[in-house]
């Protein structure tokens, strides 16, 4: 019997083509990315991931076990402290400081994203949580592990250690995730499925909307006073 995630997987895979087509991605696999287009992103991707962690913190909140509050802590860890270092690597070759790119305004698309996720958690149960949830780490790794194959890059590719950092990444929390939800999904109405796979998929699209607000450099269309930075 074919698992529930990889009925998702399967319903997704346009989306997932579009990614690794898309030229932001292209960019990181030839290495030709520009500075400004980088500088969006790790300041769009460092908001997104605050937001991420704070679903975390609503799915500890859900928990029934300490196994799996544990499980959401440790990912709220690994983002504190370890996924900065592929932020790194943009800045590194943005020719910027990680700590410039802190504390600036969601752009339309990463806002929608991260309202998107706070919605499914707060009105959501575990499951909805997770399958909104996963599209963020299946994406990047799925991403990484194709250029890994595909472009086999030494030290000297600019994007060496992006790469490696989600490409080396040996199923981990998105084999823990998609086990987690294949179990919840087992005694669920098609209903609900259906409902999941609405979160999966929404995620999905805006996975892929994130890659072309950074490519693109979208912006707020009203400027607003300089210097002015409003919380949205």
């Amino acid at each position: 019997m074919r698992r529930f995630t990889e009925e998702l997987r399967s319903e997704a895979e346009p989306i997932f083509k579009a990614i690794y087509e898309h030229p932001f991605v292209r960019g990181i696999a030839e290495g030709c990315l520009q500075k400004e287009q980088l500088i969006h992103y790790v300041k769009q991707d460092f908001e997104y991931l605050n937001a991420f962690m704070r679903i975390y913190g609503i799915a500890i909140s859900k928990c029934e076990s300490r196994d799996m509050i544990a499980f959401f802590n440790e990912q709220i860890s690994f983002v504190l402290y370890s996924e900065t270092h592929p932020h790194n690597n943009f800045c590194q070759v943005a020719g910027v400081s990680y700590e410039e790119m802190q504390g600036y305004p969601l752009a339309p698309t990463a806002n929608h994203y991260a309202r998107h996720m706070s919605t499914v958690a707060h009105e959501g149960t575990l499951e909805d949580i997770i399958a909104a949830l996963l599209p963020c780490p299946w994406t990047y790794t799925e991403i990484a592990k194709k250029l890994l194959e595909e472009k086999s890059p030494d030290v000297s590719h600019p994007f060496y250690e992006w790469i490696h950092f989600y490409g080396d990444m040996d199923g981990g929390v998105t084999e823990r995730m998609r086990g987690l939800l294949d179990a919840m999904a087992e005694d669920l109405t098609p209903a609900r499925k259906k409902r999941l796979k609405e979160h999966f998929i929404a995620s999905c699209q805006l996975e892929y909307m994130f890659w072309d607000m950074a490519y693109h450099l979208e912006e707020w269309p009203v400027k607003m006073a300089k210097g002015e930075k409003i919380r949205w």
